[in-house]
């Protein structure tokens, strides 16, 4: 990696390769402030620093690049993780099918690394779909639910 743009083809190899060998869908190795992410069925992203404090769109775009359509009004997993619809077992969900949201409210909880992430609605809208169950493994840009 002689500089910020270049990419590593061996690099690249060895972490497809470790993703076969594994069975993962999706690694992501970072060295020096650069960060590579491989996922199957996706291509290899490199990310400069620079574009490391912009998730949100990026999330937005892995299902695309990955050829998966996105519903209109989708909300997307910014991280990989479990997601969670309610603050503990036996609790009611945060949100159910037909309520209205606002922005900023609690849609669901996604653990990632054995932190708890909410995940805030980024719209004021109405809940069209849940996309995930509870306790269920997302992938990052995975849509979770529908609002409009």
């Amino acid at each position: 990696m002689a500089d910020k743009l270049s990419i590593d083809e061996k690099l690249v190899r060895k972490l497809a390769d470790l993703l076969n060998d594994t069975g993962l869908t999706e690694i992501e190795y970072e060295v020096e402030g650069r960060r590579i992410r491989i996922a199957k069925g996706g291509a290899a992203t490199m990310i400069a620093p620079s574009a490391i404090a912009a998730p949100a769109a990026a999330a937005a775009a892995a299902p695309e690049a990955a050829g998966e359509a996105v519903p209109a009004g989708a909300v997307t997993s910014p991280m990989v993780g479990t997601a969670y619809v309610a603050e503990e077992p036996g609790k009611p969900s945060f949100v159910k099918v037909g309520d209205q949201v606002s922005e900023g409210q609690t849609l669901l909880i996604i653990e990632a690394m054995k932190v708890m992430n909410q995940i805030p609605s980024p719209r004021a809208g109405t809940v069209k779909a849940i996309l995930v169950q509870d306790g269920q493994p997302v992938e990052f840009g995975e849509p979770l639910m529908v609002i409009e």
